[in-house]
This record gives structure tokens, C-alpha cells and sequence, in this order.
């Protein structure tokens, strides 16, 4: 599942982080990352997905 997880991320970088924690706070950061750069949205999903696993 986590593989699934991080290939979602990669692609959309939200999505990721909604399937590891809901809406929370890391899914607006997330949110807020991925509309001022794809890549720190990127950076920080696969943090979020890494530090819950």
C-alpha cells in the first residue's frame, strides 16, 4: 500500500498525503506546497508518508 501511496504522490502530490492522514493540517500544507512548486509538494508528501509508515 505504501508504494501505491508514494506513486500517487509523485503524480499528485495531495492525494498522497489525503490517503496517508485525511484532511488535516499536512493536507492544506500540502495543498499550499503543491501551488507554489510541484516539487516541494512532492518533497513533503513523501515525508508525510515516510515518518507514517
Amino acid at each position: 500500500m505504501t508504494l501505491i501511496r508514494l506513486i500517487l504522490t509523485i503524480l499528485l502530490p495531495p492525494l498522497g498525503v489525503f490517503l496517508t492522514v485525511g484532511i488535516g493540517g499536512h493536507f492544506w500544507l500540502n495543498i499550499l506546497l503543491t501551488i507554489l512548486g510541484y516539487i516541494p509538494g512532492i518533497v513533503h508528501g513523501v515525508w508525510v508518508i515516510a515518518k507514517r509508515s
